[in-house]
């Protein structure tokens, strides 16, 4: 007699460890049991399902077939067809052609595909095509033989028949119940994992670096493992084991071992999140970050606007004595940090992106996109930046290709206009 308190409290705690739902797990179980019986009591054609009662501890057992009629059913000259068109798929996997040994491999999973449900076998995805399959007395019943036990039974139906339980399994039936429990269970937490962090994409996430191989760094995530490849790394970050990191989750993809998470340190929406987080009228939506432009692990430029009146989107931004703007400074590693204001006003909006330079005079081209702007010779070094960062970034910023002039009219340096990373984060898809 199974000691069902102590059941109930075994599925809670393993529901809760394994972030699946206990549904999932007593169909998980049904699974295992049916498999048993099959294994010990069944035919091997046959579909056997079980129903298991948490709150008696009992199970019943029912053999399920599907209803058919004679246009469902293959002719002889198909069976024949068929079967020859096997013989030859097993011919070619014995070849030395690969390609035809893969195709011809392919053909024969697909055929056991096919057959793995009884529906799928019959109807297409939107029942349009129907499917002939070869009569098998233990999964199918013939229309007219299933009307005498269900007058309303239609093709395609399944009828239901019970099964005598039984309370004796073997030493194999009892192995394959593990494997199917233990398979299922692996399956569904997969599920869960990938559906948690699908969930997260385009979000930030505490991370802990678990380990170092090469270029990539693997994180700990809690319930899986996140890997941060190189290019999503910041140049000069260092990664130290046991370290807590925030990381920026890029793309979550389901593989055969489980979903695959890859992570980012070095995408501008990064900044965007981490200032989401800082910044309650960001959240809240009364500030707004219309763009970013980062160049990661050195600087970046953000452009911010307000929704409402009275409120000042670069005050918000930075904080009381800077300290909002200082906390994301620190967690990218000290990447300086330019916040401006947005303009719809592009020659406003350009010398804003130029700070901490002074600019005399914007002359935009809106046809080309593109802008002259004048500035005071103890100011070029500024306008420009060190290796041309800063009007490089306000290039991008912008969406405009910046040429910087001095007051003689010469051009001292410019930048294309590559348009900055508008700041919405990845599909979630």
């Amino acid at each position: 007699m199974l000691d069902l308190k102590n059941l109930n409290s075994a599925l809670d705690q393993l529901a809760e460890d394994k972030g699946i739902s206990k549904e999932k797990i007593l169909e998980t179980i049904e699974m295992a049991l049916a498999a048993a019986y099959k294994k010990d009591y069944g035919k091997k054609t046959q579909i056997i399902r079980a129903e298991f009662d948490l709150s008696s501890g009992t199970a019943k057992f029912s053999q399920v077939k599907l209803v058919v009629d004679d246009t469902m059913i293959k002719s002889e000259e198909e069976i024949a067809a068929e079967e020859a068109a096997r013989e030859e798929a097993q011919k070619e996997i014995l070849s030395e052609n690969r390609e035809a040994r893969e195709a011809a491999r392919e053909a024969i999973m697909e055929e056991v595909r096919a057959r793995s449900n009884l529906k799928e076998t019959l109807f297409g995805s939107e029942e349009e095509e129907i499917k002939k399959v070869r009569f098998n007395p233990e999964r199918h019943i013939m229309l007219e033989e299933a009307k005498k036990i269900k007058k309303s039974v239609k093709s395609g139906d399944e009828l239901t028949f019970s099964l005598e339980t039984k309370d004796d399994y073997g030493r194999i039936a009892a192995q394959t119940a593990k494997q199917v429990i233990l398979q299922k269970l692996r399956e569904e937490e997969r599920d869960s994992i990938y559906e948690e962090y699908a969930q997260k994409q385009g979000e930030v996430i505490n991370a802990l670096v678990q380990r170092v191989e090469g270029r990539i760094v693997f994180l700990d995530l809690g319930r899986s493992i996140g890997i941060l490849p190189p290019e999503e790394q910041v140049r000069g970050e260092r990664y130290r084991q046991n370290e807590r990191i925030k990381a920026l989750v890029l793309s979550v993809e389901r593989t055969p071992k489980g979903p695959s998470i890859r992570l980012s340190r070095s995408h501008p929406i990064l900044v965007k999140k981490l200032f989401e987080i800082e910044v309650p009228e960001i959240s809240s939506g009364v500030v707004e970050i219309k763009n970013i432009a980062r160049e990661p692990g050195s600087r970046t430029k953000i452009a911010v606007s307000s929704n409402e009146e009275g409120i000042d989107p670069v005050g918000s931004c930075v904080g009381q004595k800077g300290v909002r703007v200082s906390t994301v400074i620190a967690e990218l590693g000290g990447e300086k940090i330019d916040i401006v204001p947005w303009s719809d006003d592009a020659e406003k909006f350009i010398e804003s992106s130029l700070s901490p330079a002074k600019i005399l005079e914007v002359d935009v081209d809106k046809e080309s996109r593109s802008a002259k702007v004048m500035v005071a010779e103890d100011q070029l070094s500024l306008a420009i930046g060190k290796g041309g960062q800063n009007v490089r970034l306000a290039a991008k910023l912008t969406g405009h290709k910046i040429d910087i002039r001095g007051r003689s009219g010469e051009t001292v340096a410019e930048a294309d206009s590559d348009p900055g990373l508008i700041a919405t984060p990845p599909d979630n898809t």
